[in-house]
């Protein structure tokens, strides 16, 4: 049935690919959840929500960088939110699940889903990057 559909890479295609068994021993159980089943952590639940010091935002699965903390904004959702990714840090793909229309954001290093993409941001990209922070860690500047 399409309403469930996601139109995603396979995971060959990213160049870390691990069994679903490394993934579910290297990761936390809610990680894994979210990261490699597709899950979304509750709102307002995230300590990179409050997050304000200069870095990157990476991969919790992979270090990749993803976001830098210049780009975060408070969108109040309860999800720390970007208006723009690192070039090369993140993927999209079609998301048709729960009856709607949206844009999956992924790790473009090890596909792990972090959270969905929305035309409702701040300039200057009027985008709204709604990640998952336990999807992410965060890498201070100068650490």
């Amino acid at each position: 049935m399409a309403f469930f559909s996601r139109d995603k890479a396979p995971e060959a295609e990213y160049p870390v690919r691990k069994s679903e068994e490394e993934w579910r021993a290297e990761l936390k159980p809610e990680q894994f959840r979210v990261l490699r089943q597709h899950g979304t952590e509750r709102p307002g639940t995230s300590p990179l929500n409050a997050e304000k010091r200069p870095g990157t935002f990476v991969c919790a699965a992979c270090g990749h960088p993803l976001f830098d903390a210049g780009t975060k904004f408070e969108s109040g959702t309860g999800w720390p939110s970007f208006w723009a990714p690192l070039e090369e840090g993140v993927g999209t793909t079609s998301d048709r699940s729960l009856f709607m229309a949206r844009t999956e954001v992924h790790c473009a290093r090890c596909g792990g889903h972090l959270g969905h993409v929305f035309p409702d941001g701040p300039p200057p990209t009027g985008q709204r990057y709604c990640m998952n922070g336990v999807a992410m860690r965060f890498d201070p500047a100068g650490s």
